[in-house]
C-alpha cells in the first residue's frame, strides 16, 4: 500500500509571541499576507492564520483585521486557509467565531478543552519592549485559564456547521482526545476528523516522544481509522517532533506561531524558512509532501471555491 503523503501546515503569526521577540514575526496585514504566500510557495499546503492590530501587533480576532489579507492569500496561492477559533486565551468563544462565520474558510482550529495556558516565563528574557502592551500581556498569562468548555465546543460546532468547515481539533493533553470522542458520540463532529497533537505548552502535555506515542495510541483506540493527525511541537520541540511524526505516518505543523527559531539559538528569518527546512527533512527521509489539492482529498475538505473571501 502506498504511503499517504505528508501535509505541512504553517502557522503564520499566532497570539503567543509578541513583536519584541522577533523582527520576523508578521504583525501587519502586508507581512501576514506575504509570509503566508511565501510559506505556501515553500511547500505548506495549509496556512493557519491569526490576525493582529496592525499598529501595535496585539492579537485580534476582528473580521476587519482579516479582510485585508485573506483575498490576497487566496489569489496568490492554492493553499488551504485555516482560520483560528482559538484567538487568544483572553477571548471568549463568541468573539473567536466571528471571522470564521464571515469568511467561511475550508478549515478552522478548535481547542478541545479548557486549560491553564501560560507563557509568562518569556517575559524574563527581555528588558525593553517595542510596545507598551507586551510585557503585561505576557506576564498576565500566569493567570490565564483558556476557556473551551463543552458548551463552547458545541457552540463552535453548531454555529459553523452550515459552513461545512473541517476542524483542526487541537489536543493539548490526552483528556482532550476523550473530550473529542464524547463530542463525536453526541453527533457534533463527523469522521474523518483531523487531530493536531500539541506538545510543550505550559499547562499542557510535555514535548517527550513517549507522550507522542501515548497520544497516538490513545487516538487509535478511540477513533480507529476515522482520523488523520498532525504534530505541533512548541519552541525547541518543533523540528524534532515534526520529524518523528512524519516517520510515524503523521502530518506536521511549523511556523512562527509555534517557534521563533530555525535552530537552537538562531531566530528564523521567516515562516518559509521553517517550511523549507521541514520539507527537506521529510523528503530526505523518504516521504512525499502533499499538495494543497491532495491535502483537500486526504482531509475531505469542501474546496477553495466555497469560501467567502
Amino acid at each position: 500500500m502506498a504511503r499517504q503523503k505528508t501535509i505541512i501546515t504553517c502557522a503564520i503569526t499566532g497570539s503567543i509571541h509578541t513583536p519584541t521577540m522577533s523582527d520576523a514575526l508578521p504583525i501587519t496585514f502586508d507581512d501576514i499576507a506575504s509570509q503566508a504566500v511565501e510559506a505556501a510557495e515553500a511547500g505548506a499546503s495549509i496556512l493557519h492564520l491569526h490576525t493582529r492590530h496592525p499598529d501595535v501587533g496585539r492579537p485580534s480576532v476582528e473580521p476587519e483585521h482579516y479582510a485585508p489579507f485573506l483575498p490576497r492569500v487566496k489569489q496568490a496561492t492554492n493553499a488551504v486557509v485555516n482560520i483560528t477559533t482559538g484567538g487568544a486565551p483572553t477571548m471568549l468563544i463568541k468573539e473567536r467565531l466571528k471571522a470564521a462565520e464571515q469568511f467561511s474558510p475550508e478549515m478552522c482550529s478548535l481547542n478541545m478543552g479548557s486549560m491553564n495556558f501560560a507563557f509568562h516565563p518569556l517575559a524574563k528574557r527581555y528588558d525593553d519592549w517595542k510596545f507598551d502592551w507586551e510585557k503585561d500581556y505576557i506576564e498576565g498569562s500566569e493567570s490565564n485559564i483558556f476557556r473551551n468548555t463543552f458548551a463552547d465546543i458545541r457552540e463552535a460546532a453548531e454555529r459553523l456547521a452550515p459552513h461545512s468547515i473541517k476542524f483542526e481539533h487541537e489536543c493539548y493533553d490526552v483528556g482532550h482526545l476523550y473530550n473529542l470522542k464524547h463530542c463525536m458520540d453526541i453527533g457534533l463532529f463527523k469522521a474523518p476528523i483531523f487531530l493536531q497533537f500539541i506538545f510543550g505548552i505550559l499547562g499542557g502535555i510535555g514535548s517527550d516522544v513517549e507522550n507522542l506515542i501515548f497520544m497516538k495510541q490513545t487516538a487509535d483506540r478511540l477513533f480507529g481509522d476515522d482520523y488523520r493527525w498532525s504534530v505541533l511541537g512548541a519552541g525547541g520541540a518543533q523540528m524534532p517532533l515534526a520529524t518523528t511524526a512524519s516517520q510515524m505516518g503523521g502530518n506536521v505543523r511549523v511556523g512562527l506561531e509555534d517557534s521563533l527559531f530555525i535552530r537552537r539559538g538562531e531566530l528564523a528569518e521567516s515562516n518559509a524558512q521553517q517550511v523549507t527546512k521541514i520539507r527537506r527533512i521529510v523528503e530526505d527521509l523518504g516521504c512525499e509532501v502533499a499538495t494543497p489539492d491532495e491535502a483537500r482529498e486526504i482531509l475531505d475538505l469542501k474546496g477553495g471555491d466555497r469560501v467567502n473571501f
